[in-house]
Protein backbone atom coordinates (compact mmCIF):
# COMPACT_ATOMS: atom_id res chain seq x y z
CA UNK A 1 0.00 0.00 0.00
CA UNK A 2 1.12 3.43 -1.30
CA UNK A 3 2.05 5.74 1.74
CA UNK A 4 0.13 8.86 2.27
CA UNK A 5 1.78 12.40 3.59
CA UNK A 6 -0.57 14.66 4.37
CA UNK A 7 0.36 18.47 4.04
CA UNK A 8 -0.71 20.69 6.95
CA UNK A 9 -3.85 23.05 6.45
CA UNK A 10 -2.57 26.41 5.49
CA UNK A 11 -4.92 28.32 7.58
CA UNK A 12 -3.44 28.24 11.03
CA UNK A 13 -5.72 27.00 13.71
CA UNK A 14 -7.45 29.89 16.14
CA UNK A 15 -8.66 29.07 19.49
CA UNK A 16 -7.68 32.91 20.74
CA UNK A 17 -11.70 33.53 20.23
CA UNK A 18 -13.17 30.77 21.80
CA UNK A 19 -10.63 31.39 24.89
CA UNK A 20 -11.96 35.20 25.01
CA UNK A 21 -15.82 33.87 24.94
CA UNK A 22 -15.05 31.30 27.69
CA UNK A 23 -13.09 33.88 30.04
CA UNK A 24 -16.00 36.37 29.55
CA UNK A 25 -18.86 33.52 29.65
CA UNK A 26 -17.33 32.97 33.54
CA UNK A 27 -16.94 36.85 34.24
CA UNK A 28 -13.20 36.53 34.61
CA UNK A 29 -10.67 39.51 33.82
CA UNK A 30 -7.62 38.91 32.16
CA UNK A 31 -5.48 40.02 34.91
CA UNK A 32 -7.55 37.20 36.91
CA UNK A 33 -6.63 34.56 34.33
CA UNK A 34 -3.14 35.72 34.43
CA UNK A 35 -2.69 35.38 38.44
CA UNK A 36 -4.02 31.90 38.29
CA UNK A 37 -1.88 30.80 35.30
CA UNK A 38 1.23 32.73 36.00
CA UNK A 39 1.03 34.19 32.43
CA UNK A 40 1.43 38.15 31.64
CA UNK A 41 -1.56 40.02 30.69
CA UNK A 42 0.12 40.77 27.61
CA UNK A 43 0.61 36.72 26.61
CA UNK A 44 -3.01 36.21 27.59
CA UNK A 45 -4.55 39.09 25.41
CA UNK A 46 -2.00 38.59 22.23
CA UNK A 47 -3.33 34.73 22.53
CA UNK A 48 -6.86 35.49 22.88
CA UNK A 49 -6.04 37.69 19.36
CA UNK A 50 -4.29 34.50 17.66
CA UNK A 51 -1.70 37.16 17.37
CA UNK A 52 0.65 34.02 19.31
CA UNK A 53 0.52 30.51 19.82
CA UNK A 54 0.72 29.28 23.05
CA UNK A 55 2.75 25.99 23.63
CA UNK A 56 0.67 22.83 24.70
CA UNK A 57 1.65 22.77 28.33
CA UNK A 58 0.26 26.86 27.96
CA UNK A 59 -2.59 25.77 26.49
CA UNK A 60 -3.63 23.24 28.77
CA UNK A 61 -3.27 25.29 31.81
CA UNK A 62 -5.05 28.14 30.57
CA UNK A 63 -8.39 25.42 29.63
CA UNK A 64 -7.41 24.01 33.19
CA UNK A 65 -8.06 27.36 34.28
CA UNK A 66 -11.15 28.01 32.33
CA UNK A 67 -12.56 24.42 33.10
CA UNK A 68 -12.51 24.35 29.11
CA UNK A 69 -11.93 20.66 27.57
CA UNK A 70 -8.87 21.06 25.35
CA UNK A 71 -10.34 19.47 22.76
CA UNK A 72 -13.20 21.62 22.50
CA UNK A 73 -11.01 24.45 20.86
CA UNK A 74 -10.34 22.16 17.87
CA UNK A 75 -14.05 21.33 17.24
CA UNK A 76 -16.02 22.95 14.47
CA UNK A 77 -18.68 25.11 15.25
CA UNK A 78 -21.65 22.51 14.89
CA UNK A 79 -24.19 24.94 13.25
CA UNK A 80 -26.58 23.80 10.16
CA UNK A 81 -29.08 25.95 8.69
CA UNK A 82 -32.65 24.62 8.28
CA UNK A 83 -34.37 26.51 5.57
CA UNK A 84 -38.09 26.71 6.40
CA UNK A 85 -39.39 25.65 2.88
CA UNK A 86 -37.25 22.57 3.21
CA UNK A 87 -37.94 21.70 6.59
CA UNK A 88 -40.24 19.03 7.48
CA UNK A 89 -43.47 18.81 7.63
CA UNK A 90 -44.02 16.45 11.43
CA UNK A 91 -47.62 15.12 12.62
CA UNK A 92 -48.07 16.37 16.39
CA UNK A 93 -51.57 14.93 16.23
CA UNK A 94 -53.51 18.31 16.45
CA UNK A 95 -56.22 19.52 14.32
CA UNK A 96 -55.97 22.51 11.48
CA UNK A 97 -52.29 22.46 11.89
CA UNK A 98 -49.16 22.57 9.52
CA UNK A 99 -45.92 21.98 11.97
CA UNK A 100 -42.50 22.33 10.81
CA UNK A 101 -39.10 21.32 12.66
CA UNK A 102 -36.95 23.96 12.29
CA UNK A 103 -34.13 22.33 13.57
CA UNK A 104 -31.64 19.57 12.83
CA UNK A 105 -33.61 16.34 13.07
CA UNK A 106 -30.53 14.72 15.06
CA UNK A 107 -30.56 18.04 17.52
CA UNK A 108 -31.13 16.09 21.11
CA UNK A 109 -30.65 18.98 23.06
CA UNK A 110 -33.44 21.24 21.83
CA UNK A 111 -36.31 21.43 18.82
CA UNK A 112 -37.94 24.33 17.77
CA UNK A 113 -41.26 23.90 15.14
CA UNK A 114 -43.25 26.45 13.62
CA UNK A 115 -46.64 25.78 13.39
CA UNK A 116 -49.33 27.11 10.60
CA UNK A 117 -52.90 26.93 12.73
CA UNK A 118 -56.03 27.68 10.64
CA UNK A 119 -58.66 29.34 13.12
CA UNK A 120 -60.24 26.57 15.61
CA UNK A 121 -56.94 24.21 14.99
CA UNK A 122 -56.63 22.91 18.29
CA UNK A 123 -54.12 19.72 20.03
CA UNK A 124 -56.58 17.38 20.11
CA UNK A 125 -59.34 16.37 22.86
CA UNK A 126 -57.79 16.11 25.61
CA UNK A 127 -54.84 17.80 27.56
CA UNK A 128 -51.25 15.80 26.73
CA UNK A 129 -47.88 16.29 27.89
CA UNK A 130 -44.63 16.17 25.93
CA UNK A 131 -41.58 14.22 27.03
CA UNK A 132 -39.50 17.59 27.89
CA UNK A 133 -38.35 19.42 30.86
CA UNK A 134 -39.41 22.79 29.55
CA UNK A 135 -42.27 24.00 26.66
CA UNK A 136 -41.80 27.28 24.91
CA UNK A 137 -44.62 28.91 22.80
CA UNK A 138 -43.68 32.22 21.73
CA UNK A 139 -46.69 33.51 19.06
CA UNK A 140 -45.48 35.20 16.07
CA UNK A 141 -48.64 36.18 14.94
CA UNK A 142 -52.53 35.73 15.57
CA UNK A 143 -54.12 34.57 18.75
CA UNK A 144 -53.65 31.19 20.50
CA UNK A 145 -55.45 29.83 23.98
CA UNK A 146 -53.36 27.26 25.93
CA UNK A 147 -55.53 25.16 28.52
CA UNK A 148 -53.91 23.64 31.37
CA UNK A 149 -55.49 21.92 34.11
CA UNK A 150 -57.64 24.74 36.44
CA UNK A 151 -56.41 27.51 33.85
CA UNK A 152 -56.73 29.05 30.39
CA UNK A 153 -53.43 31.49 29.13
CA UNK A 154 -54.78 33.34 25.78
CA UNK A 155 -51.47 35.09 23.88
CA UNK A 156 -51.09 37.38 21.01
CA UNK A 157 -48.77 38.23 18.43
CA UNK A 158 -45.53 38.66 20.72
CA UNK A 159 -46.24 36.72 23.56
CA UNK A 160 -44.47 33.91 25.07
CA UNK A 161 -45.63 31.08 27.24
CA UNK A 162 -42.83 28.95 29.20
CA UNK A 163 -43.97 26.15 31.29
CA UNK A 164 -43.52 22.32 31.97
CA UNK A 165 -43.59 19.93 29.30
CA UNK A 166 -44.79 17.75 31.58
CA UNK A 167 -47.30 19.73 32.32
CA UNK A 168 -51.07 18.52 30.98
CA UNK A 169 -52.28 20.94 28.45
CA UNK A 170 -53.56 22.03 25.07
CA UNK A 171 -54.28 24.29 22.81
CA UNK A 172 -56.21 25.98 20.24
CA UNK A 173 -56.69 29.01 17.55
CA UNK A 174 -58.92 31.07 19.96
CA UNK A 175 -58.43 34.09 17.08
CA UNK A 176 -60.57 35.28 13.99
CA UNK A 177 -57.56 34.82 11.42
CA UNK A 178 -54.48 32.01 11.33
CA UNK A 179 -51.81 32.31 14.07
CA UNK A 180 -48.18 31.12 13.34
CA UNK A 181 -46.18 30.26 16.51
CA UNK A 182 -42.58 28.63 17.53
CA UNK A 183 -42.61 25.72 19.95
CA UNK A 184 -39.36 25.13 21.50
CA UNK A 185 -38.29 21.73 23.47
CA UNK A 186 -35.77 21.49 25.70
CA UNK A 187 -34.47 18.62 25.75
CA UNK A 188 -35.53 17.46 22.42
CA UNK A 189 -38.31 15.39 23.35
CA UNK A 190 -37.34 12.79 20.06
CA UNK A 191 -34.69 12.99 17.61
CA UNK A 192 -34.24 10.91 14.30
CA UNK A 193 -31.66 10.90 12.24
CA UNK A 194 -30.61 13.06 9.31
Amino acid sequence: MKALHPTPSASPVRVGARLRACRKAQGLTIEQVAAATSLTRGFISRVERDETSPSVTTLVTLCQVLSLPVGSLFEDADTEVVRLEEAPNINMGGHGVVDRLITPRAQSKVQVLRSHLEPGANGGDDLYTINCDVEVLHVVTGEVSVQFTGRTETLTAGDTLTFPGREPHNWRNSGPSPAEVLWTFAPAPWSGSR
